[in-house]
């Protein structure tokens, strides 16, 4: 059984600064060159304990900055090949930390995170996720790693593989546990863990504590301090820098309610959030005829799509993103200043996790959440679980004046955005130009070079008009079996 001490602090970042930690100087220059000079709550709480390689427990809500809190510590004790010490390690070039993460859109944040911190060392960081080849991360592993950043099931082929030497790992990190309990990942990770044989530093981070996790750690970790940032002026269960609006909205206005809010003052990146890839596509679709800037994220997409989608995204490229649940873990984008649940989402966790992409790092946010009429009972247990004080969706059209009112829209936008407003950058302008260019309007175009229709297909089938038949019916195929199957 194991010792835990819960701890409650107020979420203000604290007077100290990293380097006050004994944090090395190479990353305290590092964060100090990406405007990171102070530390918040979490991570306030953790280094003490986690630097002196206690076991942790770390909870907090989404959003606040639990990466640093665990990446600090492990870079202060992982080496690097141009540390003294790495000479002196039984096994240079076997990975030393290993951080296990639910998807691929987390762990290539974390890691792209990671690295940013150890910019100034010679620490190397790979990751190692599905969904892409094996070959390029056999290569990378090949040449040495320090840290490896992976999701559980990737992680498990290449040690079967006997790609993945875990023998030398002496500090893990499971971050966001109760996502990969969603998701049947515990049994994966149980795995990974037990064939970590001597003593090691563990730390554990999650939102939520579900009963399965505290098992978990308890059966791999040695009296963990349980810490959890909590501000005493916001006990509920979301961040208060999140105004939160629920509308009552028909299926056939949802559209025309979302291009006056994209128009709202003060507006900067939005993520869009729908249950299905069907909806995610068509709403895709629909807001780009209209002008706006957009880019979806979904179970249909390749790995390589999804990557430039959030890259586009992460780089102003365009300014929303429609995104399945795939998407609710794993994006930390700065100034997504609204989230729009497009559906009502399934339960109380997947609407924290949600509206946890905005309002990150105490910055203010707007979470607008769409609810149809047979969802009202869904949402009724939403609010009750999460004590919101938000029991009755208000009935909204885009005619609504408490619309304006609530959101800071002008009140003489239309349903298109002005095409003096449009960006025709990126991902946007290859869309406009493989529908406009050829085929016509709304219609892809019929090019070597691929459309973006939204649907996930990538490149057409064949380059030339002899093929297009064959891929006719190849996206035929397709479309038949979305439709048998149009969940995440």
């Amino acid at each position: 059984m194991t010792e835990e001490l819960k701890t409650d602090q107020p979420s203000t970042p604290e007077a100290r600064d990293f380097a006050s930690f004994g944090i090395r100087s190479e990353v305290v220059e590092a964060l100090a060159e990406q405007g990171i000079t102070h530390p918040f709550p979490i991570q306030a709480l953790t280094l003490p304990v986690a630097l002196t390689r206690h076991d942790i427990i770390g909870q907090a809500k989404t959003g606040t900055g639990k990466t640093l809190g665990f990446g600090l510590p492990l870079l202060q004790h992982v080496h690097g090949p141009d540390d003294p010490e790495y000479a002196a390690l039984s096994h240079p070039g076997l990975p030393q930390a290993l951080v296990v993460l639910p998807t691929r859109e987390l762990c290539k944040q974390v890691g792209e995170d990671l690295r940013a911190a150890a910019k100034h060392l010679s620490v190397r960081i790979v990751d190692v996720y599905g969904g892409v080849a094996f070959e390029p991360q056999i290569e990378a592993l090949t040449r040495g790693a320090d840290i490896i950043v992976g999701t559980p099931g990737r992680l498990i082929d290449l040690s079967r593989r006997k790609i993945l030497n875990l023998s030398q790992v002496h500090s893990i990190v499971l971050d966001e546990a109760d996502e990969m309990l969603d998701l049947g990942f515990l049994p994966d990770v149980e795995r990974l863990l037990s064939s970590i044989h001597h003593d090691h530093h563990a730390m554990l981070f999650s939102a939520t504590m579900p009963g399965p996790v505290i098992a978990l750690a308890r059966r791999f970790m040695t009296q963990p301090t349980h810490i959890r940032a909590q501000d005493p002026d916001d006990q509920g269960a979301t961040v208060a820098t999140v105004d939160q609006f629920i509308y009552r909205c028909h299926a056939m206005n949802k559209v025309e309610v979302i291009a006056r809010i994209l128009q709202a003052r003060g507006r900067d990146r939005t993520i869009i959030f729908t249950r299905t890839k069907r909806s995610a596509a068509s709403l895709t679709e629909e807001l780009t005829e209209r002008g706006f800037a957009v880019a979806a994220l979904h179970g249909d997409l390749g790995q390589g799509a999804r990557e430039r989608a959030l890259r586009a995204f992460r780089n102003h490229k365009v300014d929303v993103l429609v995104a399945t649940d795939v998407a609710a873990r794993g994006i930390d984008v700065d100034d997504v200043s609204h989230v729009i649940n497009y559906q009502c989402p399934e339960d109380e966790k997947t609407y924290l996790h949600r509206i946890g992409r905005t309002g990150r790092a105490g910055a203010s946010g707007n979470a607008i959440t769409f609810v149809d009429w047979d969802d009202v009972p869904r949402w009724g247990l939403i609010n009750k679980t999460l004590d919101l004080g938000l029991p009755e969706p208000v009935e909204t059209y885009h005619t609504s004046p408490h619309l304006y009112e609530d959101l800071d829209i002008p009140t003489d936008v239309t349903d298109r955005l002005p095409r003096s407003q449009r960006k025709l950058e990126g991902l946007q302008a290859e869309r406009l130009e493989d529908i406009e260019g050829k085929g016509g309007r709304g219609r892809p175009a019929k090019s070597g070079r691929g459309s973006s229709n939204g649907r996930g297909r990538g490149r057409d089938q064949g380059s030339s008009r002899s093929a297009a038949p064959e891929a006719k019916s190849t996206r035929s195929r397709q479309r038949r079996r979305v439709r048998k199957s149009d969940s995440d």
